[in-house]
């Protein structure tokens, strides 16, 4: 809600009065600053850098969000009992590849059909529709299928890896600047060394120690203050190199101490689970919601006036690439493969679920601020972004027309 909220603030607020709306998103909080937006000279190499309220939200503090959804993708992968191993992860991952191959056919196909011109213009944003919002589709998901529906389940493990497939998309494919990859060197190092400190090291000393004195001094003595400094060592690593900054925290989440088994993706059980790992996640949930307030407040100020081919090409790729992706892939592995669906799911839920995934919000405008230079076209691949809202509508009417099923708890 805080999140939509500051969309529609950021809305109302460019439409009102543009000028003063882009005056406050890239206030200078510091000149000449060792880290910011960077002043380039002709050659390429950077002059100076300011920190503006724009790249503290977008860059620095947004590394908490997707700090937050890597936690959860790192448990359900490396946890015995995590809801990515094995098997029953297979259709999903299978639909996930569907719902990203999907949306980029449709946006770049259509983009060639509106001509080279805008083929050209509007290329480089091929992954902007790719995303699905994990919050949005989660709440809608529920509405459409009622909590205790499989699809849901289904929705949840296809989001998470859509959206672990968007952070290596934005690594891979959206530098911020040159390319310097020995500075990721100072990422793993931080990484490693914190793990082998405070996470090996205690263990190991505690062997055969059932009370565990080393590992509890640890952990209740320092709590996460080594691996928030870890983090913000990673983070400066990750921008030097040119790899965007928002991903900077994601090497210090494996060497975190965790649980010992998954309850689920974003489970309320989670929050009786006493390893440092979760705790960290409970902890940030409020201060990432605010942060996700301003992420909108930040991003969606985009005037009316700005819809244009970019529009509708993220909107297509979204609505329309989405569920033809998904369905179509979901089918394929469920049927041909024989991976199967999860007891009480049917096919046509694909379609449904397909839908739902098609909310790209949050990580299709963060996409659409790096993919394109601030302009005209950022602009209209952001109103794109902010519209797949309209995916709640398609999956509501495509669940009636279904005739889904609603399974409460």
């Amino acid at each position: 809600m805080l999140l939509i909220l500051g969309a529609l603030t950021a809305l109302i607020w460019a439409n009102l009065d543009a000028e003063s709306y882009h005056h406050v998103v890239h206030m200078v909080i510091w000149d000449h600053a060792p880290f910011g937006e960077a002043e380039l000279a002709a050659d390429g190499s950077v002059i100076a850098r300011k920190l503006t309220l724009h790249y503290l939200v977008n860059d620095m503090l947004m590394a908490f969000f997707f700090a937050v959804a890597a936690k959860e993708v790192w448990e359900a992968v490396i946890l015995k009992d995590g809801s990515l191993r094995g098997r029953k992860a297979a259709t999903p991952l299978f639909a996930t590849l569907g719902g990203m191959a999907g949306p980029v056919a449709v946006y770049l196909g259509l983009a060639l059909v509106f001509g080279s011109e805008t083929f050209d213009a509007v290329k480089n944003g091929w992954a902007v529709p790719t995303a699905t919002d994990i919050a949005f589709s989660y709440l809608v998901g529920r509405l459409v299928f009622g909590a205790g529906h499989p699809a849901v389940r289904f929705l949840l493990l296809l989001a998470i890896a859509d959206d672990a497939a968007g952070l290596i998309i934005l690594a891979v494919f959206y530098p911020t600047g040159e390319l310097a990859p020995e500075w990721l060197l100072l990422s793993l190092g931080a990484a490693l060394a914190v793990f082998v400190l405070f996470n090996a090291l205690p263990r190991r000393l505690d062997r055969h120690r059932q009370m565990r004195p080393n590992s509890t001094r640890v952990r209740e003595g320092l709590s996460f203050w080594p691996y928030l400094l870890a983090g913000c060592i990673s983070w400066y690593g990750f921008m030097r190199a040119g790899i965007h900054p928002a991903l900077g925290l994601l090497p210090v989440i494996p060497a975190i101490p965790h649980a010992d088994r998954a309850f689920g993706i974003f489970n309320a059980a989670e929050e009786y689970l006493s390893d440092l790992l979760n705790k960290i996640e409970h902890a940030l949930k409020h201060p990432v919601e605010i942060i996700l307030f301003f992420f909108g407040l930040m991003n969606a100020g985009v005037e009316f006036s700005a819809m244009s081919a970019p529009t509708w090409l993220v909107l297509a790729g979204l609505l329309i690439g989405k569920p033809l992706g998904i369905t179509l892939f979901g089918s394929f592995g469920a049927s041909i493969l024989r991976l199967g669906l999860p007891e009480g799911m049917r096919r046509i839920d694909l379609l449904v679920v397909g839908c739902v995934a098609s909310i790209g919000f949050t990580v299709s405008l963060f996409i659409a601020s790096v993919a394109f230079q601030g302009g005209a076209v950022q602009d209209a691949a952001k109103m794109g972004a902010l519209f797949s809202f309209a995916g709640a509508l398609l999956a509501i009417s495509a669940g009636r027309i279904c005739r889904v099923r609603k399974v409460r708890i």
